[in-house]
């Protein structure tokens, strides 16, 4: 396309979008997260635990307690009668949880990371396959008879959590967990997080971002079929298939129609669909009612901070929260246009579904629906490449739309709308057969990735801005990490393979150092300084880690560790 020919945007009516209403528990919640903010102060203050507690009276008794504690003269509540208030009305955050003997774990599973040779890394790596066990988690007989008590959803199977805070399942940290499962020969439980997914469509229609009542305003990246894909390939699951493949085609709408859904013309009159984020929310988020207020206090009415909710609860939707990546001015988090943006990664993870489903479709032999898939897979293909990659810096960027882009909206595409700023997400479409098949393609764009400034010590950066949120420098993030390297790896070129294990190596000591250091994986890693865990954003680092430890077992799986190569920091 010549990009010269681009022309100006069509004009198109606006839209907000729905909202889904949420609970008057969570809204009570919400209250008592803000009054605990003034309270206790904000020293190592999560307001996430507020929303996490369940209550042990009814929620009409427990208000009523809430209003006829004593107040001084400002209205505030002493610490004392807050404490005893919370101790008396409810159970501790994460008590709506108990910890599950997986039924498929083994100490030492047979078949176990043949390709390690080293005896400290395969110490180390059974170690964080025994992390499993202290992950793993079934809801409590109480979500099950009183669910109106509990900010946490019923659950049909135990499933593995995140660690630390993320004490509920979440969306796509889920893939990476199933991956290590996979290491770890535990296809049952990788089959109870796949059924506890497929019983949110069921329910809402698409994954919620997390197992919260107030997680069902958003999803996270879509990566549910290729978890069912992983199970299939190690499993042969037929049934699974068939159960998995009308949830999914559920969740295809979700990200294709209505607010998700938009429509970019080229300069040859050409239309392409794409996705991006857009959270059902225009109000604070319940688990960060305190930080999304604070945020807002600068703007003027609250149309904008109405605005300002609905972009940061998008930007969670992303999975990205937060990050420069997001915002329009990269010092303020106000302006945050995560609805502006058509971004690469959610992109190629559709693409990844309409594949999967084009499988599945072939499998249970449903041809029609497999050809249909087929021929999205190609028509987004080509949409990736005519609106996101750019020849001349051999990477595909995000597209920024113009204001007032709509749901199912029409915009004509113009190369000045492409982010040209780097992150590791520009990199994503590599994990993609159809793109790294393509010898010439990734010989370029490996090229790029090297000269890009993301490749660092010990692992890829996130971005190359150091703005202090989380999904920035210098902070690097294990999916990013494993995505790019197994599509540089999965490449025929010999340099872009050479690469891929040099990064997983990097990656897999940085682990290892930081394990020794702390006893703990870690969210995430400092890619400049071998065994240091990363930091910054709205909480405190946290450990425990699914998806660090699953990515660490599969490169483990994938490239070993030789009895001579060193591990610690060089």
């Amino acid at each position: 396309m010549n990009i010269a020919e681009a022309s100006s945007v069509e004009s198109c009516s606006a839209n907000t979008g729905p909202v889904i209403p949420t609970t008057p528990l969570v809204e009570f919640l919400q209250t008592l997260q803000e009054t605990a903010l003034r309270t206790f102060g904000g020293t190592n203050f999560d307001p996430k635990t507020y929303v996490d507690l369940s209550l042990k009276s009814s929620l009409s008794t427990t208000v009523d307690a809430f209003h006829k504690l004593q107040r001084n003269a400002t209205g505030e509540i002493s610490v004392q009668d807050l404490s005893k208030f919370i101790e008396d009305y409810f159970l501790g955050a994460g008590d709506d949880l108990v910890i599950a003997d997986p039924p498929d774990f083994v100490p030492k599973p047979e078949g176990f990371l043949l390709k390690v040779e080293n005896s400290k890394v395969r110490a180390w790596a059974l170690e964080v396959h025994s992390l499993w066990k202290n992950l793993s988690r079934k809801v409590s007989h109480s979500v099950l008879n009183q669910p109106e008590f509990h900010t946490l959803l019923p659950l049909p199977r135990p499933a593995i959590i995140p660690g630390s805070r993320f004490r509920e399942v979440y969306y796509w940290d889920s893939y990476w967990v199933i991956r290590g499962l996979m290491a770890s020969k535990m296809y049952t439980t990788a089959k109870s997080i796949v059924t506890n997914l497929l019983s949110f469509i069921d329910k809402y229609g698409h994954v919620l971002n997390g197992a919260r009542v107030y997680y069902t305003n958003r999803s996270q990246p879509p990566l549910l079929s290729a978890m069912v894909h992983e199970l299939y390939k190690q499993t042969g699951d037929l049934e699974l298939v068939r159960k998995a493949l009308p949830a999914l085609l559920k969740e295809y709408q979700f990200w294709n129609t209505g607010i998700h859904g938009v429509t970019i013309q080229d300069s040859r009159a050409r239309s392409h669909k794409l996705s991006r984020y857009y959270a059902m929310w225009n109000k604070p988020r319940p688990e960060s009612t305190t930080i999304d207020k604070a945020w807002a206090s600068k703007l003027l009415n609250s149309s904008e901070k109405q605005h300002f909710y609905r972009e940061v609860a998008s930007t969670a939707e992303s999975g990205w929260d937060f990050s420069t990546r997001w915002m329009r001015n990269t010092s303020d988090i106000t302006t945050l246009s995560t609805t502006s943006i058509l971004p690469v990664d959610l992109n190629v993870f559709i693409l990844r579904m309409e594949l999967d489903i084009a499988f599945f479709a072939k499998v249970v032999g449903d041809d029609k629906t497999s050809e249909s898939f087929l021929e999205a897979s190609e028509r987004r293909k080509q949409a990736i490449n005519t609106i996101f990659w750019n020849e001349e810096m051999g990477q595909w960027l995000d597209y920024w739309l113009d204001s007032g882009a709509t749901p199912e909206g029409c915009q004509v595409w113009k190369a000045s709308n492409q982010n040209h700023n780097t992150y590791a997400s520009n990199y994503v479409p590599l994990w993609i057969n159809l793109f790294n098949s393509d010898t010439s393609l990734v010989k370029k764009v490996k090229k790029s990735l090297k000269s890009s400034g993301l490749v660092r010590a010990v692992g890829i950066a996130t971005s190359l801005v150091n703005s202090g949120n989380q999904w920035d420098f210098p902070n690097g993030w294990a999916p990013l990490q494993h995505m790019i390297i197994e599509g540089l790896s999965s490449s025929e070129s010999e340099e872009a393979r050479s690469l891929a294990k040099d990064i997983a190596v990097r990656w897999i000591r940085t682990n290892y150092v930081a394990y020794q250091k702390t006893g703990a994986m870690h969210e995430k890693y400092n890619v400049e300084k071998c065994g240091d865990f990363g930091g910054g954003g709205e909480y405190i680092p946290q450990t425990g880690f699914g998806w660090s430890n699953g990515v660490v077992l599969a490169l483990l799986e994938e490239f070993g560790w030789p009895k001579d190569l060193k591990i610690d920091c060089q």
